[in-house]
């Protein structure tokens, strides 16, 4: 029997890890597998959510890791892990994305001689002043099996001299979890909560350092959603970075003076669905977000000058806007004037992926 241990540490890698769980969980005579949770989503509401929304069981084991700078965030990981490691010594490592923990354990299993497998592996945005990109070129230069999400990463990875081998294409694991829930997200009362069953509406998520954590970053998106919202409703999950940002940059009047802006606490797994799959567009800067518009057919514009989902923009229905405010207000009118992209949905992005990989390991 083979032991496994399934890394996360923060939202986005709950839903990746969610079908990945249940699949190895029907071949009980060849895995052993064990959660590993860092605490790296340092709010413990929204995980117990997450978990909850996935069906996931609490964590075998918990490192309660919490807030901090990436290097003391990702120092405490790889110390907690280590010790957990070396108590258990799975056979193999599954880590997925590109968060802290994703690096951190991925470094030291494979000190350990412990083969890691990278679930979304190949991404990139060629960006190197992302903590993220960092941290995908690590996990994927010392992963033993890569799981690509989409054909550019295959050849991302072949670029960078990995073995073919190694590389596994295996689809949209977050389209598993998007696919499976989407009925029951359906039935979320969401809208009636907060008061716009009738309404269409923008939906918005925020949270990259490079458009929340300076003034001029946030004041000209403030100053976008401010035209915007004479034109439609703007229903913004705030995120506890954005909104304590917001405070310490002295925008919070500014905010409540958009009188059709309505921020609400950050969304549970179905209700966030339900906002997506029935809002007119999106605005973001998620990479997961990207992903799931597309799969949905909903346009998004993502307020980045990269992403490391190109297939988003070649294929899918997403659209990068520079940070600029007369930019984004003109992405926008073409939305609502009825100038939509079309696009379609990548290969693999099926609700099979979870079953390609345990094939791999079986």
């Amino acid at each position: 029997m083979k032991k496994i241990h399934l890394v996360v540490g923060a939202r986005p890698n709950f839903m990746k890890m969610a079908p990945l769980y249940d699949e190895f969980r029907k071949h009980p005579d060849e895995f052993q597998v064990k959660l590993i949770h860092t605490g790296q989503h340092y709010d413990e509401r929204m995980s117990a959510f997450f978990f909850s929304d996935l069906g996931l069981p609490e964590p075998d084991v918990y490192l309660g890791v919490g807030s901090g700078s990436h290097g003391r965030q990702t120092a405490l990981i790889m110390e907690r892990y280590e010790e957990i490691l070396l108590q258990d010594r799975p056979d193999v490592v599954i880590v997925a994305g590109d968060v802290n923990s994703t690096a951190a354990c991925a470094i030291d299993a494979v000190k350990l001689q412990i083969p890691v497998a990278h679930l979304e592996a190949g991404l990139r945005s060629f960006d190197r002043s992302m903590p993220e990109e960092i941290n995908r070129l690590i996990t994927d230069s010392i992963a033993e099996w890569l799981l690509t999400p989409s054909s550019d990463a295959d050849a991302n990875l072949l670029h960078e001299g990995i073995a073919p081998e190694k590389i596994h294409f295996v689809g949209n694991i977050m389209i598993d979890s998007l696919i499976r829930y989407k009925e029951r997200a359906a039935m979320s009362t969401i809208r009636q909560e907060i008061g716009i069953e009738n309404d269409e509406y923008c939906l918005i998520t925020l949270h990259r350092p490079r458009n929340v954590d300076n003034f001029e970053g946030l004041n000209t998106i403030l100053n976008a959603f401010k035209e915007i919202s004479k034109n439609i409703k703007l229903i913004f999950p705030i995120h506890p970075r954005t909104r304590k940002q917001l405070i310490n940059l002295g925008l919070e009047d500014k905010v409540k003076a958009i009188k059709n802006l309505i921020l609400i606490e950050p969304a549970g797994y179905y209700d966030f669905m339900k906002l997506q799959m029935e809002s007119k567009f999106i605005l973001t800067d998620s990479g997961g977000v990207q992903e799931e518009s597309t799969w949905f057919g909903i346009p998004c514009l993502t307020l980045r000058p990269n992403t490391e989902r190109p297939i988003t923009v070649t294929e899918g229905t997403n659209q990068l806007v520079e940070l600029n405010t007369d930019k984004i207000i003109l992405a926008v009118n073409n939305i609502l004037a009825g100038n939509t992209k079309k696009g379609k949905i990548p290969l693999l992005w099926d609700g099979n992926t979870a079953s390609r990989v345990i094939k791999i390991f079986r």
